[in-house]
């Protein structure tokens, strides 16, 4: 069925027949879709702007004041963000999560990373579109011409969340790097008489030249501390940003800390002296790991040179005796 639509699409629109249904349809689409995103329940505030310009566009102070703390400078994707935001709340709390461990804190995060999935494959099914019509030739087959068309927008879609995935485990890496440093320098401000909020700032400015990441999720924790939150609430919030298990642990410990009243101090020693311990062990693996891994290499690089090298003048012997055997 496919080779007779593709047959009567070439004979009546030529050898790019194909090509041209697929453009026309994916037109469509777009013209129907389009209206369905415009299609948006006008947002109250917008109401209350437009009468108040209607009034005379007159605001007192407080009300511009409050206009500049709603403003989020993204008042482009918020007319979208019925179609840029999943409508699941799960999906919408997971995605944020994700993002968060990425390092991106922004309001707007979830909105901006699914645009430029939409943004990054139109563009890049653009360039393949491009290639297929004028840089491919008249001889390229139904196949390959939508292959060509599909994979760059495709690889347009997924390259925001490659991004993501990359960003994430460099995070990690960077938090299970300087947690160890952490832990020292918060149990040497506790031991000298600092409370946990103050060691917690002082230990984020201390380590930020070193690792911005771990900074970062301490400054919060500070700054949520200061707002009123609860200690523990912050504290798991910390170890869901930050996806690493040492940091989840610590949270462990400072709650069980809390609860029963044991000294922070005492717990930090013991939790920092295991840390230590661990980032020990982890350089050991990698360094154990080392020689299997250069196994290959040496295989490739070393043993053809070496057999080459043996074997090479006396396969030149024979070779030349027989011919001259013939002879």
């Amino acid at each position: 069925m496919l080779d007779q639509i593709n047959t009567y699409l070439i004979d009546m629109l030529g050898p790019l027949g194909p090509l041209i249904a697929v453009g026309f349809l994916g037109v469509i689409l777009i013209l129907v879709t389009l209206p369905i995103m415009m299609n948006k329940k006008q947002d109250p505030m917008d109401r209350l702007k437009a009468r108040v310009k209607k009034n005379g566009g007159q605001e007192t102070a407080s009300s511009e004041a409050a206009a500049l703390r709603r403003k989020g400078g993204t008042d482009k994707l918020d007319k979208y963000a019925k179609f840029l935001e999943p409508e699941d709340k799960e999906q919408l709390a997971g995605m944020k999560l994700k993002l968060l461990q990425a390092g991106y804190k922004q309001k707007s995060a979830v909105r901006t990373f699914h645009f430029m999935q939409f943004a990054l494959g139109l563009l890049f099914l653009t360039f393949g579109l491009i290639y297929a019509l004028f840089l491919a030739g008249d001889d390229i087959s139904t196949r390959n011409l939508i292959l060509s068309i599909v994979i760059p927008g495709g690889a347009g879609y997924y390259l925001p969340k490659y991004w993501i995935e990359r960003r994430s485990q460099e995070r990690v890496t960077q938090i299970e790097a300087g947690f160890p440093d952490a832990l020292d320098l918060m149990l040497v401000c506790v031991e000298a008489g600092q409370g946990l909020d103050q060691a917690i700032i002082r230990v984020a400015s201390e380590i930020r030249a070193g690792y911005p990441a771990l900074a970062d999720e301490f400054e919060i924790v500070a700054h949520e501390m200061k707002a009123g939150k609860d200690r523990v609430t912050v504290l798991k919030d910390m170890s869901e940003r930050a996806g690493v298990p040492d940091v989840s642990s610590f949270v462990t410990v400072m709650i069980q800390s809390a609860s029963f009243g044991t000294s922070i101090a005492d717990a930090l020693r013991v939790y920092a002296s295991e840390m230590r311990d661990k980032r020990v062990m982890r350089a050991e693996e990698k360094a154990n790991v080392l020689p299997t891994k250069l196994t290959l290499g040496t295989m490739m690089f070393t043993v053809p040179p070496l057999m080459i090298i043996l074997i090479g003048p006396s396969i030149h012997d024979i070779y030349v005796n027989l011919n001259g055997g013939g002879l």
